[in-house]
């Protein structure tokens, strides 16, 4: 591995893990600030982004895509369409068997257990946001492929973070960690479905302009 590779993954693991102790640091404040400034308008709103940022929808998007490209052979696409929905899938995988590991109870919740409680009880799959970890999964392999398409699209994941905290679904510790599980979700499924093959051009790689 390179050093400047090596350089990178350090860096990427430290703003994680910083990035983590912040959000449990902060989250009972931001919960509270949450809890006092509802509004019935942006309550209805953030439900609505809430529900349909949910994995399914980005499913239906991803097999839409996916669709599309096959129908325009575009194999590069495909590949990375593709590399969209198994990235998340993994994510969800993960995130499903990290909730029952570690069943946190929603700050919606009224109880005193902050941890521990039923495992198979949606109440206590708070840790991590299912929501967050497929989103972040889905669109951070588009990072990956198309930089500039990708960070067009990241104010999705991050409403959807948001909407999950405020309708008390989620702390702001289990989003991000959401995010960090869906950012390696998106590394992951990238190296595999991104790294072409010896003499195979980079999925990543934009075609050179005849002409």
């Amino acid at each position: 591995m390179k050093r400047k590779n090596i350089f990178y993954w350090v860096a990427g693991i430290g703003a994680a893990a910083i990035a983590i102790a912040a959000a449990f640091y902060f989250d009972d404040a931001l919960w509270h600030f949450v809890a006092q400034h509802q509004t019935a308008t942006l309550g209805k709103f953030m439900r609505n982004v809430s529900r349909f940022g949910d994995w399914p929808s980005h499913l239906v998007l991803g097999f839409a895509l996916l669709g599309i490209a096959w129908l325009r052979r575009n194999k590069k696409w495909m590949r990375i369409f593709l590399a969209m929905l198994v990235a998340m899938a993994m994510a969800g995988l993960a995130g499903q068997i990290i909730k029952r590991a570690f069943p946190r109870a929603r700050p919606s919740v009224k109880t005193e257990l902050r941890w521990g409680g039923p495992r198979f009880s949606t109440k206590y799959h708070s840790f991590p946001s299912g929501h967050m970890d497929a989103s972040t999964a889905f669109f951070g392999v588009l990072i990956l492929a198309r930089r500039r398409v990708g960070l067009a699209c990241i104010p999705v994941p991050v409403l959807i973070g948001a909407s999950r905290i405020y309708i008390g679904a989620h702390y702001l510790s289990d989003v991000v960690c959401g995010g960090v599980l869906g950012t390696g979700c998106a590394l992951l499924a990238a190296h595999f479905f991104l790294t072409p093959a010896e003499g195979e051009p980079l999925a990543t790689e934009k075609p050179a302009r005849r002409g």
